[in-house]
């Protein structure tokens, strides 16, 4: 595999872990700093030149990152709960009995209204944890369906509690319901979603995934 001469997968998972958390810290600087201009060009010069050293050496859309399992569920920059991604809180979930459960604090950069979080970012989240009960129930799908209640808005800064579980399996099509309170107050909800899941056939594996898989194995 790429790289994999170099590095073994468990040290590269620990090594993209840590430019993940100090690209978080950069992100979440950057959206809050108020340094005069010209500092912020020059941050920007130097990131620049940083980013072109790891540009060197990249994959492209049909290549997994050498660093990730599917079959065990690994993807080192998923957005959500991925420690690779700089877009990513992130958020962990644990199952428990069959309920996803989540934890995450998001930072300023995820601001939509002032002091709270963007309502697309609590979308975002829901269909993940969605997806960790369905996958936890035997029943892995696609999203096909998210229905979204915004009963108060998501602060920032606080600490959060997800939620997810199925509520019924029939056939292919899986429906879950999840929410996001916060910790301090968990019973009270301030978005709630429920989901619609469809297992792909297996044609449609090979249609939507093939170059990826073929390139895995």
């Amino acid at each position: 595999m790429l790289f994999l001469v170099e590095d073994t997968r468990i040290e590269r998972r620990a090594a993209i872990a840590e430019l993940g958390d100090a690209l978080r810290v950069l992100v979440e600087q950057a959206t809050t700093t108020e340094a005069p201009a010209g500092d912020l060009r020059r941050a920007a010069a130097e990131i620049r030149e940083v980013a072109a050293r790891l540009g060197e050496r990249v994959r492209d859309r049909s290549t997994l990152s050498t660093a990730d399992d599917l079959l065990d569920g690994v993807r080192m920059y998923n957005p959500v709960i991925g420690a690779g991604s700089a877009l990513a809180p992130p958020v962990h979930i644990e199952v428990v009995d069959g309920t996803a459960i989540g934890h995450c604090t998001l930072g300023m950069a995820y601001e939509g209204p002032p002091r709270f979080a963007h309502g697309g970012v609590s979308a975002m989240l829901l269909d993940q944890i969605l997806g960790h009960a369905v996958v936890a129930s035997g029943n892995p799908g696609m999203t096909v369906r998210l229905d979204t209640s915004y009963r108060a808005p998501v602060p920032l800064l606080t600490p959060l509690r997800l939620t997810a579980e199925v509520q019924e399996v029939n056939g292919r099509r899986v429906t879950a319901t999840g929410a996001i309170a916060t910790e301090a107050e968990p019973d009270t909800v301030l978005v709630s979603a429920t989901g619609t899941f469809v297992g792909l056939r297996a044609e449609q594996t090979r249609r939507l995934f093939g170059p990826v898989l073929r390139a895995e194995a």
